[in-house]
Formats: C-alpha cells, sequence, structure tokens
C-alpha cells in the first residue's frame, strides 16, 4: 500500500529525525482521489497491530502498516473535520494496551509563558519545563517540556517505550528552542529521560535539568513527580520567619553532610533516611542548641566523593536519603522545633558527566562556549553563562524553587568568589576583560544582584549568604546602595587568621597578636558569618581538635576558648559537625562522625560546652542583637600583647544590657587581672571555658564579683578577675 505522507516525510519519521512529527503523526485532513477525508497515522515501531478506537462512534478499525518498521494508517473517507480516538496497540509477545495518540494534542505551552521564558523573565520556569502531570481534556497523562534550542530532534524516553528515541520524538516550538510532548498513561513515579540529537547527528540520552526527581546513583534517570501531595504544618514557622529581622537575631548554624553525619554500621553502613534523620538529627539540633541547620547540597550529584558541590539536579532532592515529600517532612519537622534549614546551593558551576547539562544539545548551552570563561580548570567543572537569558533563568527558578516547594530559610551560595572575577584560578593570557576593562564578571555581578532582590522580595526573612573569600565590596549590602543584596557575607579573613593564631604555641602567640585582632578592623564593613566550616577540616588540612598545640589537655583547653572567642564576637556562627565533640580525624564522606569519642571525658565535656555556648548565646541579647553594628563592641583590653590577653564588651539595642569577655590565650592563669568595665556594681560570670564540667581545671573567677567605682581601660569602672589558663570568661553585671 502507498502511504498517503511523502517519501520524504516518511523517511524521516522513520529515521526519527523530523523536525515536527506532529505534521506527519495524529489525525489530519487528506484528500483520497479529490474525496475529502481523515488519515490517522502511527510509527509504533514495538507493535505487532494498531486499532483506532473511535470515542465518537464506539468502532475498532485496524491500521494498515504500510512501513515494515513500523509506520501505521488508516484512512476515514467521508470525513472532514478530526474526531476523538485512542490507539490500541497489540505486541509480539500477546501485551496490549490501550492509549490516546500523543499526537492528537494541540500545544499545551502558552504564547506569554514561551515569551517570559525567553526573555529571561519567568522565575518558575520549573512549572513550564521538565515533566508534570496534569489531565488534558479528560486525559491523564504527563506533559514533558525541555530547552534545547540547537537540538535536530528531542524525544522522551522510559520504561514506557522502551527507551526507544524512535517512538515519541517532540514538538518543537520554534525559534523559543522550547520542546515538548504529552504523553497520555504516564503518570507519577515514571522513570524517563530526553534523547536529543544534535545538528550533527550523534545522540545523548540526557536527564531532565527541571526533574523533580532522580534515580539513585549510579543510575540517573529523572522521575516523574508530583510535588503538591504533601501538606505543610509549619504555618506558625513561616509566619514567624517573615515578621523577623535575621540580623537581630541568634543564628548559630550546624553545618551538617547528611551522608557522613551518623550510619547505621550494623546495615553496611548505610546512610540514614530522611525520615530517620528527622528524628534523630532534629533530636541532636535542639539538645544543642543550635538554631538552623545548613545541609551541604542535597541537591541531587552523581558522585558522593564531591559532597555535593558537583550538582546536577538544580530541582531535585537526592534520592540517596528518600523521597521529595521525606525531605519535604524533615524541613517541617525541624521547623516545628524550631529549628531554621539552610540549603548550599551552587550556581557556579555544573560537571561535566554526558547525562548532565555539559553540552546539552550538542553545543555549549548552559555552559560558556569561550573557553576563557566555561570551563573552571582546578575542579573540571563548566560554568554557567550568565549572559543568556535562559540560563539566568534556570538558576534564578532553581532558587526560588527550593524556597517556594521546600520552606526553606535561606541559601548559602558556594563559590562566590569564582563568579565575581573572570580571572579566578586563571593565567595571564587565560582570560579576557570585561567591555569596561576590568576583570569583574559582569554578567555574574548582574545575576547574583537580581538572584538576591528575588529571594528577599518573594520571601521575606530568608537568608542568602555568600561564601566570598576576596574584598569584593558591599557583598552584604542592599543592591540600592550599590552592593551585591546578600543577608550575609561568610567572613574568610577572619577564620584564616584566627586559625593561624590559635594554632601557634602560646608561648609565639605575643608576636602574631594582629592575628587575632584584625578582624574587627572590618567587623562592621558587612554583615559576616564566622564559619569553620567543612573546608577547613579536610583534603590534610587535619581536625579542628587537632590544629590546636599541645599536650592533650591543652588542645581541649585551646579549642573551647578559641570557641568562646568566636561565639561571643560580632558576627553569626557556624561550625562544621564533629568539631563540637573534638574529632581527632579529618571529615571523611564515606564513614560517620566519630560518635564513640562521646565515651570519653573530654570529649562528651567539649560537646556539653557547645551547647552552654548556644544557650548563652541564644539567651543573651548583647552577643546577637548589634552584630552590624559599631556601638555593639568596644575593646576593653586590646594592646596586650605580652600577656597575650584580650577583653571586650558586646552591648544589645537596650542600653543597660551589656556582656564582658576576658580571653588568656596563655597556659599561664593570671590572678589579680584588673579590667575596665562599663560600670560599677556586681558582674556574674556566666561561662568559665575552664569550668570543670568542660574538663577544665577549675581555675579563673566564679560567681560574682564586684567593679569599683575606679575608671580603667577607658571605662568609668574595674574589677578584679582571674583569667583561667587557655580559657575565657563571660561576665554580665546583676
Amino acid at each position: 500500500m502507498t502511504p498517503t505522507v511523502g517519501g520524504g516525510d516518511l523517511r524521516r519519521i522513520l529515521a526519527s529525525d523530523h523536525h515536527d512529527p506532529f505534521g506527519v503523526l495524529g489525525i489530519h485532513p487528506h484528500r483520497d482521489d479529490g474525496r475529502p477525508a481523515v488519515v490517522v497515522r502511527a510509527f509504533q515501531p514495538t507493535a505487532r497491530e494498531v486499532f483506532v478506537l473511535r470515542r465518537d462512534t464506539g468502532s475498532r478499525r485496524r491500521m494498515k502498516r504500510v512501513h515494515q518498521d513500523g509506520f501505521f494508517e488508516l484512512v476515514f473517507l467521508r470525513r472532514q473535520e478530526p474526531f476523538p480516538y485512542e490507539l490500541e496497540l497489540r505486541h509480539d509477545d500477546g501485551t496490549a494496551r490501550i492509549t490516546p495518540d500523543p499526537y492528537a494534542f494541540q500545544p499545551l505551552m502558552g504564547d506569554l509563558d514561551l515569551q517570559l521564558l525567553g526573555e529571561g523573565n519567568h522565575f518558575r520556569s520549573h512549572e513550564k519545563l521538565g515533566a508534570h502531570v496534569r489531565t488534558v481534556g479528560e486525559v491523564r497523562g504527563t506533559h514533558f517540556a525541555v530547552w534545547a534550542p540547537n537540538a535536530r530532534r528531542v524525544s522522551v524516553v522510559g520504561n514506557f517505550n522502551g527507551w526507544d528515541g524512535r517512538v515519541h520524538p517532540m514538538r518543537s516550538l520554534g525559534a523559543t528552542g522550547i520542546w515538548e510532548l504529552f504523553l497520555p498513561g504516564v503518570g507519577h513515579g515514571e522513570l524517563y529521560k530526553f534523547e536529543v540529537r544534535s545538528r550533527a547527528g550523534d545522540s545523548q540520552l540526557k536527564s531532565d535539568p527541571h526533574a523533580y526527581f532522580s534515580e539513585k546513583r549510579p543510575d540517573t534517570a529523572s522521575i516523574v513527580w508530583d510535588l503538591e501531595a504533601y501538606e505543610w504544618e509549619d504555618a506558625d514557622w513561616m509566619a514567624s520567619r517573615a515578621a523577623q529581622d535575621p540580623l537581630t537575631r541568634p543564628v548559630s548554624i550546624y553545618e551538617v553532610h547528611l551522608g557522613s553525619w551518623a550510619r547505621v554500621p550494623e546495615e553496611e553502613n548505610r546512610w540514614l533516611s530522611y525520615p530517620e534523620l528527622a528524628e534523630r538529627l532534629g533530636d541532636y539540633l535542639e539538645e544543642l542548641g543550635y538554631t538552623h541547620v545548613e545541609l551541604l547540597p542535597i541537591t541531587e550529584h552523581p558522585h558522593d566523593g564531591s559532597w555535593g558541590y558537583q550538582c546536577m539536579g538544580y530541582f531535585a532532592p537526592t534520592s540517596r536519603f528518600g523521597s521529595p515529600d521525606e525531605f519535604k517532612a524533615l524541613v517541617d519537622s525541624l521547623h516545628k522545633r524550631g529549628i531554621g534549614v539552610i540549603l548550599d546551593w551552587v550556581p557556579a558551576h555544573f560537571p561535566k558527566d554526558a547525562h548532565g547539562l555539559a553540552r546539552f544539545d550538542g553545543t555549549a548551552l548552559y555552559e560558556y562556549a569561550d573557553p576563557q570563561k566555561g570551563e573552571h580548570k582546578d575542579w573540571g567543572t563548566l560554568i554557567f553563562n550568565y549572559a543568556r537569558n535562559e540560563v539566568r533563568n534556570f538558576l534564578l527558578s532553581s532558587a526560588l524553587f527550593w524556597l517556594d516547594h521546600y520552606h526553606l530559610d535561606g541559601l548559602r551560595v558556594d563559590a562566590v568568589a569564582s563568579m565575581l572575577y573572570l580571572d579566578y584560578s586563571r593565567e595571564e593570557g587565560e582570560w579576557a576583560p570585561n567591555e569596561q576593562g576590568g576583570r569583574e564578571n559582569l554578567e555574574a555581578i548582574s545575576f547574583l544582584k537580581r538572584l538576591n532582590e528575588l529571594c528577599h522580595g518573594e520571601h521575606p526573612g530568608v537568608m542568602m549568604f555568600a561564601e566570598e573569600s576576596t574584598t569584593f565590596p558591599k557583598v552584604s549590602h542592599p543592591t540600592s546602595d550599590g552592593g551585591l543584596g546578600f543577608t550575609f557575607k561568610w567572613n574568610m579573613g577572619w577564620m584564616h587568621d584566627t586559625l593561624s593564631y590559635i594554632g601557634r604555641a602560646p608561648i609565639h602567640r605575643r608576636y602574631h597578636h594582629d592575628e587575632i585582632t584584625f578582624g574587627l578592623m572590618y567587623a562592621f564593613t558587612e554583615h559576616f558569618v564566622l564559619p569553620i566550616s567543612h573546608d577547613e577540616v579536610v583534603h590534610m588540612k587535619g581536625s579542628l581538635l587537632t590544629k590546636m598545640p599541645g599536650d592533650y589537655w591543652q588542645r581541649f583547653a585551646n579549642l573551647r576558648l578559641y570557641l568562646a572567642f568566636m561565639w561571643t564576637m560580632p558576627g553569626k556562627k557556624l561550625l562544621f559537625m564533629g568539631c563540637e565533640l573534638g574529632q581527632w580525624n579529618e571529615w571523611n564522606d564515606h564513614q560517620s562522625v566519630d560518635w564513640n569519642l562521646l565515651d570519653y571525658p573530654a570529649h562528651r565535656q567539649l560537646r556539653h560546652f557547645v551547647a552552654e555556648l548556644n544557650k548563652l548565646y541564644a539567651g543573651e541579647p548583647a552577643l546577637y542583637e548589634k552584630d552590624a553594628a559599631w556601638d555593639g563592641f568596644a575593646w576593653l583590653r586590646v594592646e596586650d600583647s605580652d600577656n597575650s590577653t584580650l577583653a571586650w564588651v558586646r552591648r544589645a539595642a537596650d542600653p543597660d544590657d551589656h556582656v564582658v569577655v576576658a580571653c588568656n590565650f596563655t597556659p599561664m592563669p593570671r590572678d589579680g587581672y584588673q579590667l575596665g568595665v562599663p560600670r560599677a556594681g556586681s558582674y556574674r560570670v556566666l561561662a568559665n571555658s575552664d569550668g570543670p564540667a568542660f574538663h577544665g581545671s577549675g581555675a579563673g573567677s566564679t560567681g560574682t564579683l564586684e567593679a569599683v567605682d575606679e575608671p580603667l581601660d577607658d571605662q568609668p569602672a574595674s574589677l578584679t578577675l582571674t583569667l583561667p589558663p587557655l580559657g575565657a570568661l563571660i561576665l554580665k553585671p546583676v
């Protein structure tokens, strides 16, 4: 039988290489010897027989196989208008199924959505692109859409079509570069990918950039997922968050890599699931008094050793620990405990894995094509093309997605420094100046500003953190003031300087006094977080405890002193998991925190000290309300390098509320140490890092001390202390 379709169209359909499969397949008007008719065409290479079931008349007619590779046709004479129908597919193995014809449906993407996506102004692109279960007319199925402007052909493949890219080629929506297809009968939980054929003719299987869920590595298929089923129970938390200013609130963050926080050794060292973490991690955070937890990227990623920082799934929580709904339940549970959740988010770069974003349609699509801008050679990753509307749109939508759908309380934006500078980790000749002749990546800077404007505007109370290690100005200033718009900047300089100081033998610290004090020279130029993060306890850097000098007792004393110093300095707090109990081993992503150390008093009491610091911090407004203001801090003793001592005062918004801190960075107790204080009267010792309850020696002042009207240190009063060895005292007027 001669096909009703031209030979060129037929060959391209059979080769799965047609630019417009909807122009051939499905139901179309036809002329049969000059008479009006309708023809139904189907390409079903795996079917033995295909029948057309008319829903208007109930008739069932067998289609004619007009090509041996599986091209079927059926002409209906004396018809001029299309009619509703389904296809019955019968296979050689005896199986059969009935399905509406995907090629009988009209385009589902609206003109406004297409315009906004092209402009880069559709900030929830994930609602239109990706895979979405929906009902069209009376037909339930999944609408697939993907951006691949330079592709020659894109097909949806999955278990539902034997992963055969010939069966379900998508419709091209022209200059938008978007391809779409509605597949009846495909629903929640189905595995799928996009088979993308480049203009050069080669094909790749790609995971969906907008997938809500993915298979657990090493498998890489995307999974159709309905995100609307979960019912949140954190309305009170969300309302309270929106009414608060994080700059004036206590923020104490526990940084966690879920895959190595705790494992189950007796079950092949498996990870904890999201439900298990909701209970166990929630209990732990409550016990230690943290206000927030920051999760190392749980966005889907292929390689455990990247700790999530080489991300593939910008809309998918990793399946390593459970489903999207179970991750929502984890966040919900923590909110009900009064604990905020921050996500590490990575818009700076992405890996080259073949199933991911790299050369997605056979060209440099998500990445810069220019090798001087497009690759991080140090990391072996590709850099997002921030100049492209659709790429900015993709990343902005990802950020809002996590805040919208997972109720997250903030994003810590990774590797901001690498985004800001064209010459980041590049030698001369490996980069080109911007249009103004400078080294700044103006496109990335514009993106970051828009990111922060959107997130703050759409979600009042959320926190945006910049991991930024340079002197780039106004990182945490509003964009209206010429800033990047972040809420906080990680104070990497403070971290490097103070760790250098505390790592020195006490006898040498007098010669490096500026390392411990220099951070206050710029402490109020930005809104800072003081971070002791995962980066400081990996790659042969040693654990936090092993950075401390001295014998066994001195290491713990130094660490308690350092943590007391950190918790009482201006700036929010972040501590990586394991540091709170004095882990000896540096972090290993393949094993859990060394919880067995809690069998030993020094480690158990160090953790107790961190819990007491968090409790003290959250209970004293002087330690957090004026983190970003000069009048919230004053040195009492800053130049005593010979004795390696420091003292300062922290003030709350209430001018009568203040806390005094004194630190001794030598192993010699200092009796009769006189210190100026803001007023005379009784001062109570709130904490002594050398206390017996913390595995200390019990030296140093305790109880209540009396300040007298004798000016000292430019203060109207003074008191006499005993400073403990390698210890800190925290005092408050009664």
